[in-house]
This record gives structure tokens, sequence and C-alpha cells, in this order.
């Protein structure tokens, strides 16, 4: 239910995630529920944009010559190019071990309070304007580069990819919706590779692992339709006294 909340808010899934267990003493959940909870948290995404996700797949179809839907293939590719910057950032952080290096409630303080600030500023200064249809090269990689900063936990990928298309004057729905749309192949890049580490350490699937991604999907289905409801009338600003209230709170526990 932490996954399905925190996924697609502002405030970071994978932050909540490393401080349950140390705030609670209770076991770390481990690599197999974590892949459980983001198959939950990607039906739900999918589920929710459902009619994005059939213009993807089109697009998809169109780019090996299926099809003629120039738009839907566009918005494919533009998705394609704002994951690539996670995507090697995030293998080369594995590769030099340095992901569990940055699982420290210290550092989930200050980018939960750093990065919380830079989504107020840009909610509150920037122009409020563009829609996906004026999604142009240069800003979707813009905001692919703000979503390989989401690798610090507490940061979060919503939060980062948010703060982006809001400073390039994407309006509040819009940018919550091109996140969401780009934590698909985000969240299913990840889940390969959380995947290949559970074939090789020989995992099975469990209960545990199906009630974890069934409570995953309901929680953050109800995530998303609140967060685009909110959106729809106001601003980002209970989210970021949320982190700094967060972060300020770890500060005082763990520094």
């Amino acid at each position: 239910m932490v996954q399905g909340i925190t996924e697609f808010l502002p405030i970071s899934s994978s932050g909540h995630l490393i401080l349950v267990p140390q705030l609670t003493d209770w076991p770390d959940q481990g690599l197999a529920m974590d892949v459980a909870v983001h198959v939950g948290t990607l039906g739900a995404v999918m589920l929710y944009f459902r009619g994005d996700v059939a213009a993807l797949c089109r697009g998809a179809l169109a780019s090996v010559g299926v099809g003629k839907a120039a738009a839907d293939r566009r918005l494919f590719w533009l998705l394609v190019l704002a994951t690539v910057p996670v995507v090697i950032l995030g293998v080369a952080l594995k590769l030099a071990g340095y992901d569990d290096a940055l699982r420290d409630p210290v550092i989930i303080a200050y980018a939960s309070i750093g990065f919380g600030i830079l989504l107020y500023l840009a909610d509150k200064i920037a122009p409020r304007r563009k829609t996906m249809v004026g999604l142009g090269v240069g800003q979707t990689l813009l905001i692919g580069l703000a979503q390989a900063l989401a690798l610090i936990p507490g940061a979060s990928r919503a939060g980062t990819t948010m703060t982006a298309a809001r400073a390039l004057g994407f309006t509040r729905p819009e940018a919550a919706r091109f996140s969401m749309l780009m934590s698909i192949p985000t969240i299913t890049a990840a889940g390969l590779l959380l995947s290949l580490d559970l074939i090789s350490a020989g995992v099975g699937i469990t209960l545990d692992m199906a009630i974890g991604a069934v409570l995953a999907f309901v929680s953050a289905l109800a995530a998303i339709h609140f967060l685009m409801r909110w959106l729809e009338r106001a601003s980002m600003s209970v989210f970021v006294v949320y982190r700094v209230a967060l972060g300020a709170f770890l500060l005082w526990v763990f520094a």
C-alpha cells in the first residue's frame, strides 16, 4: 500500500519503502516484494491511462511499419527518449555498487526538502499553458534527465518529472499525465532488472507477493485518481509541505 500510494504522488516511493522498515524495526521487505508491488503499480497506471497506452501500442506498431499513426508514433518515441537517461544512470549506479549507498535516511531527508522546494518554485512561477501536443524533443530530454535524478531516494520520480514539466510551462494535469506515462517504461525497465536478480537467486512467486501486488494495484489506482482530480483545481503545495515536514522529521531522528 505504501508503494501504491506514493509511486505517483510527488513524494518518493523509493524513499518511503526504505523508511518503513527503518522507522518500524520491521525486516526489509526484500527484492521479491519490490518486484511484486512494482508490477501492481504498473498495472494501475496502464489501466487508468488505457487510452494513452493503446496509442503507445499503435505508435510502436507504426514504428515497424504496421499502421500509419504518426502522432502516436511520435509519442512512443518521445517516451523512449525520456526513459534513456534513467536507464543509463540506473545501470551505471548498479554496476558501480552505489545504489545501496544512497539508501540513507539523511540523504532521503535532504532530497525530500530540496527537491520539494524546487517543485514549489516550478509550480508557482512557471506559466501554465502548454499541453503534451506541443512537447518537443529537447523538452522531453530535459524531463528525462530530471527523471534520472529520482534515482536519489527522496527526490521522487513523479516529483522531479512534474517539476521539470511545470518549469517548461506545462499545465499541472498535463505534467502529471506525462509523468505517469513516463513511469510505464521506467517501471518496466526497473522490474526487468530486479526480475533478473530474482531469477539468478532462484526465487519463485509466493502468496505474499501476490497480495502485495494486488494491494499496490488498488492503492495506486486510487492515488492516481486523487492526484488527477486534485491538480485540476489545486496546486502542488500540499505535497511540498508534506515533503519538507518529512525531511525535517528525518533530520531530527537520524541526524
